[in-house]
């Protein structure tokens, strides 16, 4: 893909997205690294990424890619993010609903 060799488009039943090769969709890395700012606001971006690799098991230069991608399309990213968010929470408020009966 244009100015993104690391990404490629996977068009499936869930729709269109961009996925790292060799590695998950660009949403769930971008997922992660919010999360991991949000855990640890303190830490510098370099240390972030690295973390994220450590804990994901996705190598820093695919991170990375997933950041670039992310930067230039944030509103494809950030679109499926709100998705499984909100597939996330209608899956837990049907748990609750499950195990309050």
């Amino acid at each position: 893909m244009d100015g993104h060799p690391d990404v490629f488009i996977r068009d499936d039943a869930t729709g269109r997205r961009a996925v790292l090769v060799k590695g998950p969709d660009v949403w769930e890395v971008i997922r992660a690294v919010r999360g991991a700012q949000d855990e640890e606001p303190e830490l510098g971006e370099t240390d972030l990424l690295e973390m994220v690799a450590d804990n994901s098991g996705v190598p820093l230069r695919l991170v990375r890619a997933a950041i670039d991608y992310w930067a230039a399309h944030p509103r494809e990213i950030d679109a499926l993010i709100a998705d499984a968010q909100r597939f996330e929470a209608e899956k837990y408020r049907q748990w609750e609903a499950r195990t309050n009966s």
